[in-house]
């Protein structure tokens, strides 16, 4: 049974329920969250952990998020850009005023090389985290088939996202859901500073079926 809220659907699955939109007071643990499953990559730009998810809680974009939630607690997280913004947000001037202009430079710098820009009617995920305690049992999987319908529900043709090759398991949760992998960037030098050396951008076309309120 589908409910509303002031995001959008909120959809059931047994215990979880899956919302469009991050629940208000739920900031710090969608940072842990999603610091659990990118510090690696995010590490050199934002470290140390507790100034880099304090930075990410509170630059988050509310509506750039779609949560899965079990017992009220946020579990899973799935992030996307859509309209110029983010799950993430936080500009040059907001890192400058939490690292400081000596170590926030070369933070804006690395910034520079994950950013990615939709492209017409397209939506670009941000990536999905779930707690370590609940993996392997459906949830990426629930948040994956939301962001599609929600990028359905807004006009767009194509879901679009960007996997490491360090991380076979979320390569192959992308695959499972259709998505296709186009084209690898590799970058060598990124190993050492960041942790992988390899990036595959993957699409997954949007037909209108996927509508949310269709579903």
């Amino acid at each position: 049974m589908d409910a509303e809220n002031e995001n959008g659907p909120v959809r059931h699955s047994g215990p979880v329920v899956v919302r469009r939109g991050i629940p208000e007071g739920a900031e710090a643990r969608v940072a842990e969250l999603y610091w659990d499953a990118f510090g690696r990559k995010l590490g050199p730009a934002l470290n140390p952990p507790g100034t880099a998810r304090e930075f990410i809680a509170r630059h988050l974009h509310h509506d750039r998020g779609v949560a899965a939630l079990i017992g009220g607690e946020v579990v899973g997280v799935a992030g996307y850009q859509l309209g110029g913004r983010a799950l993430t947000g936080g500009g040059a001037r907001d890192v400058l005023a939490m690292y400081g202009r000596v170590r926030g430079l070369p933070r804006l710098a690395l910034l520079a090389l994950l950013s990615r820009s939709p492209e017409a009617r397209e939506l670009v995920m941000d990536g999905i985290a779930v707690s370590p305690a609940h993996r392997g049992h459906g949830i990426g999987g629930l948040l994956l088939k939301e962001v599609v319908a929600l990028a359905a529900d807004h006009g767009c043709q194509r879901v679009r996202l960007d996997v490491i090759d360090v991380n076979p398991r979320a390569r192959s949760l992308y695959e499972r859901h259709g998505f296709t992998a186009a084209r690898t960037q590799h970058t060598p030098y990124l190993r050492e500073l960041m942790g992988f050396s390899a990036v595959t951008a993957m699409y997954r076309p949007v037909v209108m079926a996927e509508r949310g309120e269709e579903r």
